[in-house]
This record gives C-alpha cells, sequence and structure tokens, in this order.
C-alpha cells in the first residue's frame, strides 16, 4: 500500500509520520477518530486536514499494527 499523504521526516517533528508536510501527527488524528470525532470535526480542528488525509492516517494506523506483533493480556 502506498501512503502518498503521509511523510515522516527526520528534521521535523523528530520523525513522526505526519500528515502530508503539515506536522499533524497521524497519532493525532488518529486518536481523533479514537475518542468519537467525525471527518468533519477533525476538520474544523485542523482546517488544512482533507477527508482523504483521515482515511490513509487509519489506514496508515492499521497497517502499522499489522507489521509487528503486540502482547495481549489472557483472561484466567
Amino acid at each position: 500500500m502506498v501512503f502518498d499523504r503521509i511523510t515522516a521526516d527526520p528534521a521535523r517533528m523528530g520523525g513522526v509520520p505526519c500528515i502530508r508536510d503539515v506536522r499533524i501527527p497521524v497519532s493525532t488524528v488518529v486518536g481523533m477518530v479514537a475518542e468519537g470525532m467525525s471527518e468533519s470535526e477533525i476538520m474544523q480542528a485542523y482546517p488544512d486536514l482533507q477527508v482523504e488525509d483521515i482515511r490513509q492516517a487509519l489506514s496508515y494506523a492499521a497497517e502499522a499494527v499489522r507489521e509487528r506483533e503486540l502482547p495481549l493480556v489472557s483472561t484466567p
């Protein structure tokens, strides 16, 4: 999958993956979605964002989780 709206530059934001070059971290956008904010609410908070930026941030996060094993707590 190609993430043409996500950038990671060590000279910006410490290399944190961001939306395009606007210095809005992918984690910020994903967190807003997790809190229940709608796309329109997120774009009101960050007018530089576009709907496709939000969708690609979610896809990027899903791919990042897919790439590694995460410890899960087992229930007795």
